[in-house]
């Protein structure tokens, strides 16, 4: 029989940006036929594919210049670094569905199953968390009648920076009916691991997808419970990337909405303590990423012409526009916060850019430049990166730093 996808509910929650204004899971494409928001899916599927139709020929300024003509990259080729760029600490990205790390100006691939995505670092930088792909036959009823299916289904999953210790976290298959005779999945999407390392904040769905949209979850490191943030559903439209505030005491996250035919997401700011949210900017913003001081965010702001990286103050004002190109996404600061890393698509490809920053005595940034950190090398637009580096030691108190030896009489 032919294979599809049931619908256990009326409209299947689509977890990561169901709007198509965004980065992608893989397993979300067949998703983003949304109806009465396809102009602005179309618009990521053009974009992520290097065929603008409304932006014109790519040019050196617009970042497809430099694509040599009759070139496609290579998934299995190293990324193609700028050997003159040193990257303090450790990044990490994604390519053809494996995860690399660079250090210095050396890209290293970490995995090598062609089915990974969604990077992050734990705290201490002991571990990569991310989100594994994995398939499977499933059986499901759909109009009282059980059907087979393909299925997608994700596995959060973590591996030590130097390959070792791969292991499944948390699966999202999903077992039901008399004797668990029913397969489905639910998602788990966007991990970030808190400041003190012991609990994930995701998206999702889980553990019963036929009751919940893809909503703002946590997960114990320790027992893997999956704990609802229990937030409005706002449905069918979920949410999607959760970030920690650097001291552990809030997450923001996108709540995914509409105006009339246009997306129309916000970024929220979910307190720990009290367990409420309030808004923390106007429609048009996702991607938040909070800078290691605290004091600013990283954010993309999503238009019917693409995204641009922007950076907000602590309140969600917006302070700097970091791109203006239209096909920029996925900001990570640098540890010293002195640099934000980002994606853009390149004419048929998906790089890597560095912004340098200044940042004004006032509170004020400005980019002082931005430099390709990769070239024509074919990342995944649906992985963010993320920066790790060890903290720097605590300075030195004045009572304990020696005193001169006097001089000889």
């Amino acid at each position: 029989m032919t294979r599809t996808r049931p619908e256990p509910r009326s409209a299947r929650r689509t977890g990561r940006d169901p709007y198509g204004i965004g980065n992608l899971a893989p397993f979300l494409a067949p998703l983003l036929s949304m109806a009465g928001l396809l102009v602005v899916a179309l618009v990521t599927v053009f974009a992520l594919t290097g065929r603008v139709p409304f932006l014109g020929n790519p040019t050196a300024n617009g970042g497809g210049g430099n694509v040599p003509p009759g070139r496609t990259p290579s998934p299995s080729a190293p990324p193609d670094v700028n050997p003159a760029i040193q990257v303090q600490g450790s990044l990490v990205y994604v390519k053809a569905g494996n995860l690399w790390i660079q250090s210095g100006n050396t890209p290293h691939q970490l995995t090598t199953t062609g089915r990974d995505s969604q990077p992050t670092w734990s705290p201490d930088g002991t571990w990569v968390y991310f989100i594994e792909t994995r398939e499977t036959n499933g059986h499901f009823p759909a109009e009282g009648v059980v059907k087979n299916y393909d299925l997608k289904y994700p596995v959060l999953t973590r591996i030590h920076p130097d390959g070792s210790g791969r292991e499944a976290v948390l699966s999202g298959l999903y077992k039901t009916g008399p004797a668990g005779a029913y397969t489905w999945f639910w998602f788990i999407l966007d991990p970030a691991v808190s400041p003190d390392g012991t609990r994930l904040a995701v998206v999702s769905d889980g553990p019963d997808p036929t009751r919940s949209d893809v909503v703002l979850q946590f997960i114990d490191v320790r027992t893997k419970r999956l704990t609802s943030a229990a937030l409005p559903e706002n449905a069918p439209l979920g949410h999607q990337d959760p970030a920690w505030r650097p001291d552990g005491s809030a997450v923001l996250y996108v709540v995914n909405a509409r105006n009339g035919s246009a997306g129309a997401p916000a970024i929220w700011r979910y307190i720990v303590a009290t367990k409420t949210t309030v808004p923390f900017t106007s429609a048009g913003y996702t991607s938040p990423a909070w800078s290691p001081d605290g004091r600013y965010v990283a954010a993309v702001r999503t238009t019917s012409l693409g995204t641009d990286v922007v950076i907000l103050d602590a309140k969600g004002a917006e302070l700097a526009r970091v791109t203006t190109d239209g096909r920029s996404s996925g900001p990570t600061w640098s540890p010293d916060g002195t640099q934000l890393a980002f994606l853009r698509l390149s004419g048929v490809t998906v790089d890597l850019q560095l912004a340098t920053l200044e940042r004004a005595a006032n509170g004020t940034v400005s980019v002082a430049k931005t430099d390709a950190l990769t070239t024509f090398s074919g990342l995944d637009g649906n992985s963010r990166p993320a920066w790790w580096a060890p903290a720097p030691p605590p300075a030195a108190s004045p009572s304990a730093v020696p005193s001169p030896s006097p001089s000889p009489s």
